[in-house]
Formats: structure tokens, C-alpha cells, sequence
């Protein structure tokens, strides 16, 4: 290694230590504040401390599209607030329950399904466990609708059904202390609908799975993350916004969904014009907006679409 190239690295090293330092010592006091005005209960078994240790060292690891670091592309006000909302969630990207995604210069949190399971159970303490899984055909499976409720009866599966060629639906299961469950169902059709939804267009023109994409590798997984997904929507959104995480949990979803659509019109900018309607999203304006406050019957206060924590300017406290 030359002189100027270990300088380099060594600068880079101290850069991001101080970054770090910054970062992190301002998301723990935010944390701090808010357990102190008991707005936030973490989980017992769950350590802040331990989970921003992991986001920073899986942040080390990731990039954008064109293979630059999200430490050097990112602002900080998105690295602050993708951190934030991780803790508040309790996800851990060490137990594959998060990771964080490059949009243009925004550092986006997104939920891999384990996460949203644990969001889930945490939001509605009556679920005990929520399950997915794949039907292929040949398997023996049926099902029943009761008053708009779908509950699976029987599925029957045989090793030789078992390929990714014979996937015919999905769904997902939340289980309740009770006893209680209810379902959701996916046909393959539908499945493939959603995924034309993601940024990195796994479906082509035809709606085939473009091969060696994630999908594609992966089929029956992210049949999982799918039905897994729409059950679980219902179940933050059911929730009153002065429950922190569940209020986090949607603000979550929406900026993956904001990320997106900024990202699509600034490639198709100087290409053609596009029209996009999507439910939900910011007018694009920077400006850090209220957190979200306790509801009363006085007090009603809808949150802003971002869910913004800390302004561009600083911390939000």
C-alpha cells in the first residue's frame, strides 16, 4: 500500500468514526427521550444499543445502484431517521429482520418479513405466532370464507409438488392466543401483480420472472413475503397512530413507496413525460414535519406521509 493510499484509507476510517459517533450518540438520545416521556417500550429482551450497533456495521456493507457506499451518498438526516424508526420498531438487521436500501441520496428501512412478524406481534399483543407457506399444484387444499373471513380447513403436500414451476398460491396465517386464525390467499396472478410493484421489476413485459433475479432464485420465499406483507398491513393500520411502533411501521411502508416513485421520475425525467398516482406520498417538500402526538378525543392530529424524526437542519428535539 502506497503512503497516499493508506492516508486515504485512514482518513476514510477516522470519517467514518466520527460519523458514526454523530449519528448514533443523537438516534440513542432520541431514544432516550422518548422512554423517559414513556412514549416508547422497547421489548425487554431487546437492546438499542446492540441494534444500532448492527445497522452501522450492515451500513458499512451497503451501496447504491451504481456500486457507491450509502455512508458517502446519503444525507444524514435519512441515515438518522432509518435508524430511528429501526429502534423504535425493535428490528434488528443481525437477526435479518431489516436492512436498508439506496434511493437517490435517501436511506430507506425496509422490513424483511421476519420484521414485520415481529411489528406485528408487537403492535396486536393477541397474535401468538404468524405463518406462511407456498401451494403447489397437485396439493391437497381447501379453504373457507365466513363472513369475509378466509380460514384455511386442510393443505396436504407431497415432496414431488414441491417446485417452483408449480407454485399456484400463497397465503399467510395469524394465529391468536385464542385459539382464533384467519388467512390470506394469493394466486400466483396476484403474487406476480405486486412484484411488478418493486423497484427492481422482476417481471417482464410478458409477466414471466425475469431469471436469476431474487424472485426467480428465490420464488417460494418471496411468495412468503408477500402474503406475509398484506396480512400484516391491516394489522398497522388497524392500530390508533399513538401506538409509536405501529405508527413507524406505516411510515415505514410509505417511504419505501415515496423512495420509489422519486426514483422513477428522476431516471424518466429527461425522457418522457410520466403519470404517477399513488396514495399517500409527500408533495415533496423537505421540511421536517410534527412528531407523532398521543390521541385524545380533543386532539386528533393525522402524521405527516414521511414520518420525518429529525429535520434536515438537526435533531427534531
Amino acid at each position: 500500500m502506497t503512503t497516499a493510499t493508506a492516508e486515504k484509507t485512514n482518513g476514510q476510517v477516522k470519517t467514518n468514526a466520527l460519523v458514526k459517533k454523530d449519528v448514533v450518540d443523537i438516534v440513542a438520545a432520541r431514544i432516550r427521550v422518548l422512554q423517559e416521556k414513556n412514549e416508547l417500550h422497547l421489548p425487554p429482551n431487546y437492546s438499542a444499543e446492540n441494534a444500532l450497533k448492527a445497522a452501522w456495521l450492515a451500513l458499512q456493507e451497503v451501496t447504491d445502484k451504481d456500486g457507491r457506499r450509502a455512508l458517502d451518498v446519503c444525507d444524514r438526516t435519512s441515515i438518522m431517521n432509518s435508524l430511528l424508526k429501526m429502534v423504535i420498531q425493535g428490528l434488528n438487521p443481525a437477526k435479518n429482520q431489516c436492512y436498508f436500501v439506496v434511493f437517490g441520496t435517501k436511506l430507506v428501512l425496509m422490513r424483511s418479513y421476519f420484521g414485520s412478524i415481529h411489528v406485528a406481534k408487537s403492535v396486536d399483543e393477541r397474535i401468538e405466532d404468524i405463518v406462511a407457506d407456498v401451494v403447489y399444484e397437485g396439493d391437497e387444499f381447501e379453504y373457507e370464507k365466513l363472513r369475509g373471513k378466509t380460514r384455511i380447513i386442510t393443505h396436504k403436500q407431497k415432496l414431488e409438488n414441491i417446485e417452483k414451476a408449480k407454485i399456484k398460491a400463497a397465503y399467510a396465517t395469524v394465529i391468536y392466543k385464542d385459539g382464533r386464525d384467519e388467512s390470506v390467499i394469493m394466486t400466483i396472478d396476484e403474487i406476480k401483480q405486486a412484484w411488478k410493484q418493486s423497484n427492481i421489476h422482476p417481471i417482464d413485459d410478458k409477466g414471466n420472472i425475469k431469471l436469476g433475479t431474487v424472485h426467480d432464485k428465490f420464488m417460494a420465499e418471496m411468495a412468503k413475503k408477500s402474503v406475509i406483507n398484506r396480512i400484516c398491513k391491516p394489522i398497522f393500520n388497524g392500530s390508533d397512530d399513538s401506538n409509536l411502533v405501529a405508527y413507524y411501521a406505516k411510515q415505514t411502508d410509505a417511504d419505501l413507496v415515496e423512495a420509489e416513485v422519486e426514483e422513477e421520475i428522476a431516471e424518466k425525467a429527461n425522457q418522457e413525460l410520466i403519470d404517477i398516482e399513488v396514495e399517500a406520498i409527500s408533495d415533496g417538500e423537505s421540511e421536517a414535519l410534527p412528531e407523532p402526538q398521543k390521541q385524545t378525543a380533543q386532539n386528533k392530529k393525522q402524521p405527516d406521509a414521511q414520518g420525518t424524526i429529525f429535520s434536515p437542519g438537526g435533531p427534531g428535539f
